[in-house]
């Protein structure tokens, strides 16, 4: 058949779809259905719009642009309130501003944004003689990320390292969207920068020659980081050293904080491995520290001959013991830190003379420093009840400054340096928010909403002084709560938007995140991952109880796996949310996990199960928000996504919004807003274009409950 008829009928459909722009409401499009069945356990399943994941077809593209148009004309009315937004987070913004410099070898490294350029700018200066910055030093722009998305739409840095003489640099870019990055080669003496030197990387790392660099690449399919190679920077093509069989596993590759140890790490779910490498004998065979054994996660650092190795064994929310590298078997384990019930250990960093470790504890991050001269610890201490801290990167081994980043959800970004000695801390840097912030007039606080089964659940709120609770107040309601990631009480200009319209934002640390130790994951993954979805409906509900807001004032948003959070508690509980912001959602869940060929899907069965399972699939059938939509009411809804998403695919929110259209009874606006030019799971790459969408969202979801100016 010749591709023209294809092409015409591909046209009519647009025709079709394409929303009626007259005085009435425009008529939303609708998909056509095509007969697909699946044979999932003996069951024959229909699915009549299977046929949107044909991502070339062009009555696919016709239906999203349909849709979009849609969108567009629904949302007309609202873009004097978008725009306004937009002025109104971007006049908060310094827009030209400079990072806290930091020192490594011998330079201080160091971002910087111009005012009207989407990108920042990576630079360097030479430290003095004395060893301190001084902006009057020349400065090396190392990558102009605005030059380097000349031509493109869209431009994600996926990571950047510089080789230990601080001559080359190594960077990845992504122009698509799909996180497909390319390794470059930058002299800086020169400033001439290589061809691609490799595609689909995911990690990287120099030995300490300087001349050989390891990356790992993923699968042009599965998206699976898999194979390690070696490549000579002066002869040679790249080396395959290592290839992960087990579509269970992913692996990165790093290096120690002093340098002498290559670091590669195997991970799933539930087991990790690492294997180890002189930084000095590039040419060598990494070795297994400890092979993998089901259940058993650990990492490790090096410190003067031992490994510092974070491990579960016996210790649910890990402890960190030593070993020589000679004997790092269990038998010759020290413990230097025990395990706490109540504490989860994140991580370890590790310096000359001190150590940092990094904890959460009911919720919250804390920092302590071990003291390896006086062999005591010593708890860095924050300020506020509620509150994020994080470690800020502090890459020279032999520092006696510790640098952590501070925020709250009043308080901004601040950068610290914590003299490791005394404990005293330096605040080097606080963002700018302008316009007049004052944190006095907000008040950030800590709620346990009770769980149905007796657990608590910890909230974190946030508001505007005065507020009355009297339920009369919107709310914004915020959740993930999945792969063990904690959801942190961080700071964000934007949400001052809300707060300034009288919103109250909460976040819900609800269970399949970390925030309550490891046990808090496992409470709400595989077959008790319910748990996740009835958590977040019982903070609603109480949210509601005690009258913060009201079933009518109260909006929800979720993105990712928080995606399928909202499409799962939207359809047991339609009538608890007035308003749903679904982004890049994870809702077809069954034809994603009963898809092996997919980026992502085996490695996730760890977390939600295997759906070749029959019990798992159930149980996974059960909530999963495609399957579970039935004729009724729902909340207004916007579902947003990106057409080169490569983490969610398109065709999950386009599913999703065209089997919705089939059944909802109310008339409350279901919208899909699909990005077709090239984007990423987080949206545009851009500040301004990021903005831009935040501003749009914040427009929509403050006019569900009545707020438009």
């Amino acid at each position: 058949m010749s591709p023209r008829p294809f092409r015409l009928a591909g046209l009519a459909v647009l025709m079709s779809l394409t929303p009626h722009l007259t005085a009435q409401a425009p008529v939303p499009p609708v998909a056509r259905q095509v007969e697909h069945i699946s044979q999932w356990h003996g069951e024959k399943v229909a699915d009549p719009w299977f046929w949107l994941r044909e991502k070339t077809n062009p009555e696919v593209v016709a239906y999203l642009n349909a849709e979009n148009a849609y969108t567009e004309a629904m949302t007309a009315d609202l873009k004097p309130f978008s725009e306004a937004l937009y002025k109104e987070m971007l006049g908060r913004i310094k827009q030209t501003d400079l990072s806290v410099p930091t020192r490594r070898g011998a330079f201080f490294y160091y971002s910087r944004t111009e005012e009207g350029k989407q990108y920042p700018i990576q630079c360097r200066r030479k430290a003095t003689k004395e060893g301190s910055y001084n902006e009057k030093v020349a400065e090396e722009i190392l990558l102009d990320q605005n030059k380097l998305a000349e031509g493109f739409k869209f431009l994600s840095l996926g990571g950047m390292a510089v080789s230990d003489d601080e001559r080359t640099l190594l960077f990845i870019t992504d122009t698509t969207g799909f996180r497909q990055y390319k390794l470059y080669a930058k002299n800086l003496a020169s400033g001439q920068v290589s061809q691609p030197l490799a595609e689909r990387v995911t990690s990287f790392a120099w030995s300490s020659d300087n001349r050989h660099a390891f990356f790992v690449t993923e699968d042009d399919v599965t998206k699976r980081s898999n194979q390690l190679w070696r490549l000579d920077l002066q002869a040679g093509k790249p080396e395959l050293v290592f290839e992960e069989k087990d579509e269970l596993y992913r692996m990165g590759v790093g290096r120690t904080k002093d340098r002498k140890y290559l670091l590669v790490e195997c991970q799933s779910t539930d087991t990790w491995e690492a294997r180890y490498l002189p930084s000095s004998q590039p040419k060598g065979a990494f070795r297994v520290l400890l092979p993998r054994e089901k259940g058993h996660k650990y990492d490790l650092e090096h410190r003067e001959g031992l490994f510092y190795i974070r491990t579960n064994k016996g210790a649910k929310n890990f402890k960190l013991v030593t070993a020589p590298v000679a004997t790092p078997d269990p038998g010759h384990w020290r413990t230097f830190l025990p395990h706490r019930p109540d504490v989860l250990l994140e991580g370890l960093d590790v310096f000359e003379d001190y150590a940092v470790a990094v904890e959460k504890r009911q919720g919250l991050e804390r920092l302590r420093i071990h003291d390896f001269k006086q062999k005591n610890w010593r708890d860095v201490t924050f300020p506020e009840p509620v509150y994020a801290a994080f470690p800020g990167g502090t890459p020279e081994y032999t520092s006696t400054a510790f640098r952590f980043n501070y925020q709250s959800m009043v308080t901004p970004s601040s950068v610290y340096d914590c003299d490791m000695a005394t404990g005293k801390q330096t605040l080097l840097k606080q963002t700018e928010v302008l316009g007049g912030y004052d944190k006095s007039q907000y008040v950030t606080e800590r709620q346990w909403a009770p769980a149905r089964d007796g657990v608590k659940v910890p909230l974190s709120v946030v508001y505007k002084k005065g507020l009355k609770r009297d339920g009369s107040a919107p709310l914004f309601l915020y959740a993930y709560g999945s792969y063990g990631y904690g959801q942190s009480a961080t700071f964000s200009s934007t949400r001052l938007s809300l707060l300034d319209r009288g919103m109250v934002y909460v976040i819900a640390h609800i269970r399949g995140g970390n925030e309550m130790g490891e046990a808090w994951h496992d409470d709400g993954m595989l077959m008790k991952k319910m748990n996740t979805f009835t958590d977040f409906i019982d903070s609603a509900e109480f949210l509601v109880k005690e009258k913060w807001t009201a079933k009518d004032r109260l909006v929800i948003e979720g993105g990712s796996a928080g995606g399928l959070l909202m499409g799962a508690v939207t359809n047991l509980r339609p009538d608890l949310f007035k308003a749903v912001h679904s982004a890049v959602p994870f809702v077809d869940v069954m034809n994603t996990m009963m898809d092996a060929s997919l980026p992502l899907t085996v490695g996730e069965y760890l977390e939600w199960g295997n759906p070749n399972e029959k019990a798992a699939f159930d149980y996974m059938r059960a909530y999963s928000p495609y399957e579970n939509l039935k004729k009724g009411a729902y909340p207004a809804m916007l579902v947003t996504s990106s057409f080169n998403d490569s983490q969610v695919m398109y065709w999950e929110p386009a599913k999703y919004v065209a089997r919705l259209r089939t059944l909802k009874t109310d008339a409350s606006p279901l919208l899909l807003k699909m990005k077709m030019e090239p984007a990423g799971h987080g949206g545009a790459s851009g500040r301004y274009d990021a903005l831009k969408d935040k501003a749009f969202e914040t427009a929509w979801m403050l006019s569900q409950v009545g707020i438009r100016k």
